[in-house]
């Protein structure tokens, strides 16, 4: 039986849901990194990735990623940016110093485009925003080099789009809240109102 969670994380059955078009596309090594400390999240994805034909290894702290890369840098990987003992970009960066072709997902339930941005100069490819599920992460694992991805049907709201942007100076004030503050000509406690805040849609 398959309960709701399951469901919404795309795992549909025991039945393989991967084509023969994207089972090709994995190529001879379908090694994956998982990095996410939320546990029963992560064990559902990494059935979900293992029906579709991947072989995984699982993280749930930046410690254990760093190295299970270290041993055995995967060809794929989907890292988590907030973890229990750090940011997952540390361990982009570790899958980076020993593997230079792995194709590595940021993913994250706080997303903003400033770490977006950092997470692709360190070498993600693509960054997806939680919850996602397994169908979208290998759509994103297995996108081909120069495809453009798909227009969103319900583009950013202007709060969202300002919350992008305050999201954005923060990060580049080293997460400085007075010092972000004073860039934004607000005031330090509507800032922190704000950063307390989950994101618009």
């Amino acid at each position: 039986m398959v309960d709701e969670d399951d469901k919404a994380i795309g795992i549909n059955g025991a039945q393989p849901a991967l084509s023969d078009e994207e089972s090709q596309a994995i190529g001879p090594d379908p090694s994956l990194l998982l990095v996410d400390d939320d546990g029963p999240f992560l064990r559902r994805l990494a059935r979900a990735m293992e029906i579709r034909g991947f072989q995984v290894n699982t993280a749930e702290t930046v410690a254990e990623g760093i190295a299970s890369a270290t041993r055995h840098p995967p060809q794929y990987a989907v890292v988590d940016l907030r973890l229990s003992d750090g940011n997952g970009l540390d361990v982009i960066e570790a899958i980076r110093r020993h593997r230079d072709d792995t194709r590595i997902i940021m993913l994250t339930g706080y997303g903003n485009i400033a770490t977006a941005v950092n997470a692709v100069k360190l070498g993600a490819i693509d960054y997806l925003a939680k919850p996602a599920d397994a169908d979208e992460i290998v759509a994103a694992l297995l996108q081909k080099a120069g495809d453009r991805a798909e227009l969103p049907e319900n583009p950013m709201s202007a709060d969202r789009v300002r919350w992008e942007h305050i999201q954005r100076v923060y990060e580049l004030c080293e997460r400085n809240v007075s010092e972000t503050a004073r860039r934004l000509n607000m005031h330090r406690r509507t800032l922190q109102r704000i950063l307390a805040k989950r994101a618009p849609r």
